[in-house]
């Protein structure tokens, strides 16, 4: 099979500026689950001291177990906090900005790198202007995908250094504000925990907090979510997918995808309710129902590389008026 050498192209609108009318107008319900879950506050408080209990546990141990325990139980708090950080994101805790801020740099606090607020800005210009490389930090550079392409092993250490990648991505993105007072509190709070992580715990106990946040979101099974939510995994025509799996579980709802970008504004309890509210759309588009079955294709699967991406060609401006 010959490599795939550029993107997937559409001038069609985004269908969650469209979708969510449709919604409305046979089911005005939808509209009572917007708002905000300011007990989120408690699971993001319950994951944080989880976490930092499994470090402190992880200092005696051996360095395979250290990765071990990483993989297995780190990723998913990690993971877990990673949805917390986008619950804030979206302002979905508190009334007022700011607390929301706070709340997303707690979350952060103990996933070794600091990205709450930085990562608040790039996400929101991904919700509005989906598909557009210059605003749009979730999509592969030309390069990523040039590089790591449809192989196996590339794809493999892509995933592995997911994070990385996804820093690399900044630069070509514009209108946002890279450094202010709050992206340095972030910055302040997590390299305050990983010092006092080293400090108190020792080495052990920092390399089990470094190794959880990058299985938390590459080579693991909940690195298959990224290629869930965006990735051309139904053919070259559907842009978002859902997940439907267990997982969704310890996850807080973050697989329920397409009925987030429809519906921004509605915080990660009531998802559930949007898709039931919604069958007559949600069920006729494909969705996942395993992150590990995914992930798995993703791998092998020499059809989905990471061009597997749709594009606009419209400029975001162009799309913002016709919003």
């Amino acid at each position: 099979m010959a490599k795939k050498t550029d993107f997937y192209y559409t001038t069609e609108k985004d269908l969650h500026f469209t979708r969510p009318l449709e919604i409305l107008r046979e089911h005005p319900e939808v509209k009572s689950y917007i708002g905000r879950n300011p007990m989120t506050i408690f699971a993001i408080l319950g994951l944080v001291g989880g976490q930092a209990a499994m470090a402190y546990f992880a200092h005696n141990m051996p360095w395979w177990l250290v990765l071990v325990l990483a993989y297995f139980i780190g990723a998913f708090f990690v993971h877990a906090l990673f949805v917390m950080v986008h619950e804030c994101s979206h302002n979905l805790l508190f009334q007022k900005k700011n607390n929301n801020m706070l709340a997303g740099i707690l979350a952060n606090s103990i996933m070794f790198f600091p990205s709450s607020v930085s990562f608040q800005r790039y996400h929101l210009k991904h919700h509005a202007h989906q598909g557009i490389p210059e605003y749009d930090a979730d999509l592969p550079s030309p390069w990523e995908a040039k590089l790591f392409n449809s192989y196996f092993l590339g794809k493999a250490f892509w995933l592995l250094i997911y994070p990385v990648v996804q820093t690399i991505r900044i630069p070509r993105m514009k209108d946002i504000k890279a450094w202010d007072k709050w992206v340095a509190l972030n910055w302040l709070v997590v390299l305050a925990v990983d010092i006092a992580a080293w400090y108190f715990f020792g080495p052990k106990a920092f390399v089990y907090i470094f190794t959880s946040m990058f299985f938390s979101v590459g080579l693991h099974p909940l690195g298959a979510r990224w290629v869930q939510e965006h990735y051309l995994t139904s053919g070259p025509v559907q842009e978002t997918h859902s997940y439907y799996g267990p997982l969704n579980v310890i996850a807080f709802n973050v697989g329920y995808h397409n009925e987030h970008h429809d519906f921004p504004s509605i915080p990660w309890n009531n998802l559930p309710k949007v898709r039931k509210a919604g069958e007559k759309w949600y069920n006729d588009i494909a969705y996942h129902n395993s992150w590990t079955l995914l992930w798995l294709r993703f791998l092998f699967d020499r059809e989905i590389s990471i061009y597997s991406r749709m594009l606009r060609k419209r400029h975001a401006k162009d799309l913002k008026a016709q919003a």
